[in-house]
């Protein structure tokens, strides 16, 4: 796509129908000089330098990409209109885009039937989960792992909901067990499973969670903010396939969150909530006098806690999903193309002798750390702090994030590590961009250059 060809033809395509409702005089307040703008412009560009190379694939540090260009066209075209997708009459044309965004989004889901909308990022999304889980279970709070969003811990405070952090295996998943064991004292009454946890990609076993829902009589959500869009690679053949059953399980929870915003293509911020029981909506209920009087069909808002919301983002999902729908004939390749980028960096550093795998990675975030000398905890923790602040410095740099683990998580993984601290820094990569497939040899030759330099010291 030529993107100054494009924004172009959207310019066109807005003003041609604005010309259509006849001309009129803008008002003199509004004039701006092209030779005052261009100053204010010069140090705007100047200031976004001050930015990482998101775009690049030796950017491996945390969740952020820039949007297809599909995406941005969609965004800016709508936003030369600025509808609002809180009432039909605010924005009705993108309303309908978001509905439809939405059913796309539903049936990635195996959803039969659904209530949902987008929302400006996933933690108001999975807010909107926990709001409706509290009205159904009055009185009851919400179980989620320890390795979820600390969204869901906050979110429990503001609704005043009790919040249950329930320990994980050494895989990072949720301990089926010890759910168990917090469900018999009926003190909970929704359980969050996660599938792609923010820090190690973690996928929770939802399809087991759901003889629980079953026995103790709990709503399951699934948080996939992260990691929703990998059900397009569930049971698909090669490497980056995966095994289907936790994936296949999210359509017969209560709700599921997923970012288009992160796996979707989509610009910031483009979250979605779903409920498989439509008759959730009755949560909802509110008036507005001024609000809703163009149609008699359901308003967007009249099914969020949000009410503003930029009609621009369901454009550019809409228009993304056109050309790249969720499908594994879609967006599926470009969630391919990290998975293996990701299953190929674990072959190289574990056959690296400055680099060890922290543990196998199940979506596209790799996590490893340096081989010290004695092999503890603080040492750990010191190099990994050190090949992260040098590999962003000199002509050839590489920009990665740090997780923090704890002496527990780390010993259970690693137990031939001295647990000497409470815990240690360890190197994290997210290669969500499908580049990195084709990049993720350099970006391994660079971490291992830079924690041999430190060897050599």
């Amino acid at each position: 796509m030529d993107l100054q060809h494009w924004l172009g033809r959207a310019d066109d395509a807005i003003q041609q129908w604005a010309d259509t409702f006849g001309p009129y005089e803008r008002h003199p307040s509004l004039l701006v000089e092209d030779d005052r703008f261009a100053t204010a412009f010069e140090e705007f560009t100047g200031r976004l330098k001050d930015n990482y190379p998101f775009f690049h694939p030796r950017y491996a540090g945390q969740m952020l990409k820039p949007p297809h260009p599909a995406a941005m066209v969609g965004y800016l075209t709508a936003m030369l209109i600025n509808p609002n997708n809180h009432a039909l009459d605010g924005g009705p044309a993108t309303a309908r885009m978001e509905r439809e965004a939405i059913a796309q989004l539903a049936a990635m889901f195996g959803y039969d039937t659904h209530l949902g909308h987008l929302t400006t990022s996933g933690t108001i999304a999975n807010l909107e989960a926990l709001f409706v889980a509290r009205e159904l279970h009055p009185g009851r709070g919400i179980a989620y792992s320890a390795d979820a969003h600390y969204t869901h811990g906050r979110m429990c405070r503001v609704l005043g909901m009790d919040g249950h952090a329930v320990p994980t295996d050494d895989r990072g998943r949720m301990d089926l067990d010890a759910l168990e064991d917090l469900l018999r004292g009926g003190r909970v009454g929704t359980v969050v499973l996660t599938t792609g946890t923010t820090g190690l990609g973690a996928v929770d076993p939802v399809h087991e969670a759901l003889r629980l829902k079953e026995r103790y009589g709990v709503r399951l959500h699934v948080d996939a903010a992260y990691g929703g869009f990998f059900t397009l690679l569930a049971g698909a053949e090669g490497p980056e396939g995966l095994a289907p059953e936790p994936w296949r399980a999210i359509s017969r929870c209560d709700s599921v969150v997923v970012d288009p915003h992160k796996h979707g293509l989509q610009p910031y911020g483009c979250g979605a909530v779903l409920f498989r029981d439509p008759e959730v909506g009755r949560f909802y209920l509110h008036d507005s006098p001024y609000t809703y009087f163009t149609s008699t069909e359901l308003h967007l808002g009249e099914i969020s806690l949000e009410c503003s919301r930029a009609g621009a983002s369901a454009a550019a999902l809409w228009l993304t999903f056109q050309l790249l729908p969720p499908t594994p004939d879609g967006l599926g390749r470009v969630l391919g193309a990290g998975r293996r980028a990701a299953l190929r960096w674990a072959e190289l550093i574990g056959a690296s002798d400055a680099l060890e795998l922290y543990q196998q990675p199940e979506l596209d975030i790799v996590t490893y750390f340096p081989q010290v000398d004695p092999a503890g905890l603080t040492a750990v923790d010191a190099a990994s702090a050190r090949v992260l602040a040098d590999g962003m410095s000199g002509p050839d740099p590489v920009f990665l994030s740090t997780l923090k683990a704890d002496r527990a998580a780390f010993t259970a993984r690693h137990p031939k590590v001295t647990a000497d601290a409470e815990g240690a820094r360890i190197l994290r990569s997210v290669l969500m961009k499908p580049e990195s497939e084709h990049y993720v040899e350099r970006l391994h030759d660079r971490v291992e250059r830079l924690t041999q330099a430190l060897a050599q010291e």
